[in-house]
């Protein structure tokens, strides 16, 4: 009966630890496990923590800390060190102020959509699907506590610290906190179009906005303002640090990841566009620098290559938008945004939806 239970006991101790454990790998993974840490991590403090309120200066170092401490909680439900008297007690603790938290979050958001976070990028996972995971954990961790011998030696504390400090530090040292740096770099592409494809796309900063002349009489006490109501006002987007030219006429901005399949994808159905019709609006990616050597790959695939800067990681995240996705693609008409696409689920980048708003008159945009 003792060895019935002790199997069991490992069973669910190994299931448990498995969860933490992977759950903390998966906060450091992109497409497989560990391959890309400092955009895995950022990813997941741009995404999770900045909408509960963390600063940038904090949430690298709770982010880190936190990822440290699930990893250590994973591998210290493997030994048997204050496994009974603390150790358990404490993941449960974990795991309800998880389920608190997404509970809030699902309260607040209305509903059940979006990545929770627990597993990253790697596995997404709803809210109501890690409350589900978190409670099953729970109850897999009372069971766990009620086939372990009342009357246990505590262990040595040490090695719970030793362990504790060690794998927050191979967090720190596996994805360093980056110093603040500029948002973007200069890209040795220039500010005019190369397009392998076409030589007829006017250059970035050529494209003019015609007006009306206006007559003024000599006797006249106030001049008379007159807009042209067939495109919008010129306003600022924000974006001329970028593309100095990119408030002036009709203009595409592309948010890319340089080893992104669904970028590389949509930069090329643009360029099929613009193979087509001449008269596409002149186009200028930002991208995110995470493998930035990929870039020359990304325009061989492409079909043409186009003006562009590198942003940092967090920084990109910020300008893509809260809950938006990569790839990205916006349509400017005299710095206002007009259709903005981004991810790869409904409002996914569709070439045919945008050629439709490309030629709309402002006129009807406008209803």
């Amino acid at each position: 009966m003792e060895t019935k239970k002790s199997y069991i006991a490992w069973t669910l101790r190994i299931i448990v630890a498995a969860l933490f454990i992977i759950s903390a790998l998966a906060k450091l993974s992109k497409g497989h496990l560990l391959d890309s840490p400092y955009f895995a991590i950022s990813t997941f403090e741009v995404k999770q923590l900045y909408p509960m309120g963390f600063s940038e200066g904090f949430a690298p170092y709770f982010s880190r800390t936190l990822i440290g401490i699930e990893l250590a909680l994973g591998l210290l439900l493997l030994q048997n060190n204050w496994l009974r008297k603390f150790l358990i007690p404490v993941t449960i603790l974990m795991l309800a102020v998880f389920i608190g938290h997404l509970s809030y979050v699902t309260f607040l958001s209305g509903g059940n959509t979006g990545n929770c976070g627990c597993f990253g990028e790697l596995f997404p996972m709803t809210p109501i699907e890690a409350i589900l995971k978190n409670i099953v954990a729970i109850g897999l961790l009372i069971y766990l506590f009620s086939l372990l011998p009342k009357v246990a030696p505590n262990g040595n504390f040490w090695v719970l610290t030793t362990i504790l400090f060690a794998t927050i530090l191979w967090i720190f040292m596996l994805a360093p906190i980056q110093p603040p740096a500029s948002n973007f770099s200069v890209s040795p592409v220039s500010e005019t179009p190369q397009d392998t494809i076409s030589n007829t796309t006017a250059p970035l900063d050529t494209v003019k906005t015609k007006t009306p002349t206006v007559a003024i009489k000599k006797d006249s006490v106030k001049k008379v303002e007159v807009t042209n109501t067939n495109e919008p006002k010129n306003v600022k987007s924000g974006n001329a640090k970028y593309f100095p030219g990119i408030d002036k006429g009709k203009k595409i901005l592309c948010y890319f990841v340089p080893g992104c399949d669904h970028c590389r994808a949509a930069a090329k159905e643009l360029t099929e566009m613009r193979k087509k019709d001449a008269s596409l609006p002149p186009l200028s990616i930002l991208f995110m620098n995470e493998e930035p050597d990929l870039i020359p790959e990304f325009f061989k695939e492409a079909g043409a290559t186009y003006p562009y800067k590198i942003i940092e990681i967090i920084p990109f995240w910020n300008i893509l938008g809260k809950n938006r996705d990569t790839p990205g693609v916006k349509y400017f008409w005299n710095g206002n945004e007009i259709k903005y696409y981004d991810g790869i689920k409904d409002n996914k980048f569709n070439g045919a939806d945008l050629a439709v708003y490309l030629k709309k008159p402002y006129s009807e945009l406008k209803k």
